[in-house]
């Protein structure tokens, strides 16, 4: 058995995530491709209504689509010609996103569909305007349903799997928690149905490499994911702080007894905290596309606590940069004092510099965010 922090208490993990994304494979939706598991598909949307109830947020990330179509087209095995994929995705996606709203709005509750593919996330800008729409569905109570834009999505920019996926919504959304419902149990040791030595694995740390040497390889005929695309995903969520569980998707009431904090599954601890994980994504990992300099009041607003920096505290703006873009805060000396990612492209900037946001539609013809930077997006450099 692997151990982890002696410290950690997985109980307090579960009970404490306010933010939670949940993913489900394909065999699971569409009952081994059979067809929409109607069944499991309105269980678990009970089981959303549950979390949101409790004051939880919540996103569904739904495999199904190819699968759903496979069987509508009356095909067996899983084509690997992109087009008739995607043809698939198209006849699949119809049936699948009406399957989760109508089951969703018997628990009172209103659904969004949303598509992405990796360059959705991958560009800047999109990636903030896909923040920002999840961002404000979740304020508003509604269940974002997304799934990989397979109908447009080649070798070039889809992710391969919604494992995958999942964790990188995890990461968009700063998820507390990933919740990974699969056919299987958990993480073992070693393949439980090769080796009867084989110990299941109840708690661990993400990005463990010896984890990566327990998983197993390929899924099923219908699904594309296996143990191993899991554990990276895991992995993946763990860069922003989010923990991960991989459990038996047709455990009895799994997603509320996790919030709960009864342990199911296998837990795959974050090694990092998640403001910690965002502090070192913005601080190390992103080049700076240009700055803004701030006014003496702004930058002691700034330094003195977790702050958003407001158009108004902005004296000039540096380089050409894009919305979605990380700039730098400098102050009247020119001394970088803080990072972040921009709400506004750097011409849109300059016309917003010293200006209340209620003053923006007039100036820009529309308005997105009041921040230039907003608190959740912006790092201290000194942090």
């Amino acid at each position: 058995m692997l151990d982890i922090n002696a410290s950690f208490d997985a109980q307090q993990t579960l009970r404490k995530a306010r933010r939670i994304v949940v993913k489900v494979g394909s065999s699971l939706v569409t009952n081994e491709g059979r067809g929409l598991h109607e069944e499991a598909i309105a269980q678990w949307c009970e089981q959303l209504a549950a979390l949101v109830k409790d004051g939880r947020e919540v996103v569904m990330v739904s495999s199904g689509a190819i699968a759903e179509g496979m069987k509508r087209l009356g095909w067996a095995t899983r084509p690997k010609d992109v087009s008739q994929l995607q043809a698939a995705a198209a006849v699949g996606q119809m049936g699948l996103v009406q399957m989760y709203e109508t089951k969703l709005r018997q628990q009172g509750l209103t659904s969004a569909q949303v598509l992405l593919t990796h360059e959705d996330l991958a560009h800047r800008e999109r990636y903030l305007n896909a923040r920002t729409t999840l961002l404000t569905l979740l304020s508003h109570k509604v269940i974002p349903v997304i799934n990989e834009n397979d109908t447009v999505v080649n070798d070039e920019i889809k992710f391969g799997d919604n494992d995958t996926l999942g964790a990188l919504v995890a990461n968009l959304v700063d998820a507390d928690l990933y919740v990974i419902l699969t056919d299987q149990t958990g993480l073992y040791t070693a393949d439980p149905r090769k080796d009867p030595a084989a110990e299941f694995v109840h708690t661990a740390q993400a990005g463990d490499s010896s984890l990566e040497k327990m998983a197993g390889g390929a899924g099923s005929s219908i699904g594309k994911g296996g143990m191993i695309t899991k554990i990276l995903a895991a992995k993946r969520a763990a860069g922003s702080g989010a923990s991960t569980v991989i459990a038996w998707g047709r455990e009895p009431n799994a997603l509320i007894r996790l919030s709960q904090g009864e342990p199911i599954g296998t837990l795959l601890v974050a090694h990092t905290a998640k403001q910690q994980a965002r502090k070192q994504w913005m601080a190390d990992h992103l080049q700076l596309a240009g700055s803004v300099t701030v006014d003496e009041g702004a930058a002691q607003r700034l330094l003195g606590g977790k702050v958003s920096l407001l158009p108004v505290g902005m004296t000039a703006v540096q380089g050409e940069f894009s919305r979605g873009d990380v700039i730098a805060i400098v102050d009247t000396t020119g001394q970088e004092i803080a990072r972040g990612l921009a709400n506004y492209a750097a011409a849109e900037a300059r016309l917003i510099c010293r200006k209340a946001s209620s003053e923006f539609e007039a100036l820009l013809g529309y308005t997105a965010e009041a921040e230039m930077v907003h608190k959740d997006n912006l790092v201290l450099k000194s942090a």
